[in-house]
């Protein structure tokens, strides 16, 4: 039987969380480094960032953050300038809401940045407006025999057009069809 060498099992761990994250010192920049506000994920680590100093930058995530902290759209982060290409940054640091807000207060960053939304912040999806069925289309689906219970289908037949090219192709009817000579 294998000797144990830790500190306990599962049931020590269970006290601690492990989620909630703990106050930390607020970075601000220094010579060489910008804010800015993430723009669109490019996959591999890579990521289009609007740095505050009015230019988009191509950001590279740094390896300590890649799989620690996870970058989305909409983030501030702290980015670090290259001196051999202006086109280009690296990702250094990700801000918390808390702290972008705080960045704010202290004019770091423009106060119309709307930074890192949370979960119960407005979404993308609050500018989609629905339109309304028409009363007509109520009133056609409504009127009629509603004790039947059953509806019957409608013997109309419809002769659809289909554009294969530059040959217009009719639908066969199905009066033209002869079953018995196959």
């Amino acid at each position: 039987m294998p000797k144990n060498k830790g500190k306990g099992g599962k049931n020590r761990k269970r006290g601690t969380n492990k989620n909630e994250p703990e106050k930390r010192d607020l970075n601000l920049k220094e010579e060489g480094q910008e804010y800015g506000q993430v723009i669109k994920m490019l996959g591999n680590g890579r990521l289009q960032v609007y740095c505050f100093d009015g230019t988009r930058r191509l950001g590279v995530i740094c390896g300590k953050m890649r799989k620690k902290s996870w970058v989305s759209n909409g983030d501030i982060v702290l980015v670090g300038l290259r001196d051999f290409q202006d086109s280009k940054c690296d990702v250094i640091m990700k801000y918390l809401p808390d702290e972008a807000k705080r960045l704010q207060k202290m004019k770091e960053i423009p106060e119309h940045v709307k930074a890192n939304e949370d979960e119960e912040g407005p979404s993308r999806d609050d500018n989609i407006v629905f339109e309304q069925a028409s009363d007509d289309e109520d009133d056609d689906e409504t009127s009629g025999d509603e004790d039947q219970g059953a509806e019957e289908p409608e013997d109309e037949e419809e002769e659809e057009d289909y554009d294969y090219g530059n040959e217009a192709y009719e639908a066969p009817k199905t009066d033209d069809v002869d079953i018995d000579g196959i």
